[in-house]
């Protein structure tokens, strides 16, 4: 099964200019089975989909729900949930990596790096955490080896974290433009349905393949040396973010632990959820 596991609509995005209607139809055009949504900080992409689209297009293709989340002190982590659950503190950005950790574990998602050998505060092994807990890449689940908007360095630094640390290697488009749709992917060796499924995948370590095609044509390669402001700029836009979420995150000082259901909440589904975490304690 073919999946771009790295995806940003604009439903869900406000800096991506591909709409999630489009970003289905190129994807199906070049061959991929399905996408997993990851948009920043937000399941509104998602959102789109299950209350817009699911059930009346695109029914021969699988739209799973992720988030990217941007968390304090190790740059951007993908985080994916099982099915029916959203966690709405995901919602709500600037936990420092160890607690998400915790948080996704908890109730069964599981979550890795993206592009954690790319930009300055915004890549996990470019961050203050990784060089005070480097150790810390031992607990994510998997690892982005593969980012279409990453450069090549980038992308084998990648592939060698996730090679060193035995962890899964996924690969995705990080597209917000119509031409970059795509051009990163991942295989699975069985069809999944779910979120529930993806991750019963992982957890079972079974063989998965990343790969795709550099994309040559984003902001970074075309601001050059102007594109360190926006890299620096964001270490004052996560701080400042991560301050106003704060009182949201906490409700009398204790961090709050809701379970938003957006699908359907089945019994064999909760099930599915207890072993999961059964697994993940052990």
């Amino acid at each position: 099964m073919k999946l771009d596991m790295h995806c940003h609509v604009r439903e869900g995005s406000v800096d991506s200019k591909v709409s999630l209607d489009e970003y289905i139809t190129i994807l199906k055009e070049k061959g991929f089975d399905g996408m997993l949504i990851t948009d920043h900080d937000t399941y509104h992409g998602y959102r789109h989909w299950k209350y817009n689209m699911k059930g009346k297009v695109h029914e021969d293709f699988v739209v799973l729900k992720g988030i990217e989340y941007d968390t304090l002190d190790a740059g951007h982590i993908i985080c994916i949930m099982p099915e029916g659950v959203k966690m709405r503190l995901l919602e709500l950005k600037g936990l420092p990596a160890s607690v998400l950790i915790d948080f996704v574990h908890r109730h069964g998602g599981i979550l890795g790096p993206a592009h954690p050998c790319g930009e300055k505060y915004l890549s996990f092994t470019n961050t203050s955490r990784f060089y005070k807990s480097p150790e810390l890449i031992k607990r994510f689940d998997f690892i982005e080896a593969f980012n279409a908007c990453e450069s090549k360095e980038s992308n084998e630094g990648a592939m060698k974290l996730a090679e060193k640390y035995k962890k899964p290697g996924i690969g995705g488009s990080d597209a917000h433009k119509q031409d970059c749709v795509g051009t990163g992917y991942t295989i699975l060796p069985e069809r999944v349905t779910c979120e529930t499924e993806l991750i019963s995948l992982f957890r079972k370590k079974v063989p998965i393949e990343a790969g795709g095609e550099l994309y040559g044509k984003t902001v970074k390669d075309k601001m050059g040396a102007a594109h360190k402001i926006l890299t620096y700029s964001f270490w004052f836009y996560n701080k400042g973010g991560a301050l106003l979420k704060q009182h949201r995150r906490t409700e009398k000082g204790k961090i709050e632990n809701p379970i938003d259901p957006i699908d359907p909440i089945e019994m064999p589904y909760l099930h599915k959820v207890r072993k999961l975490r059964m697994k993940s304690d052990l």
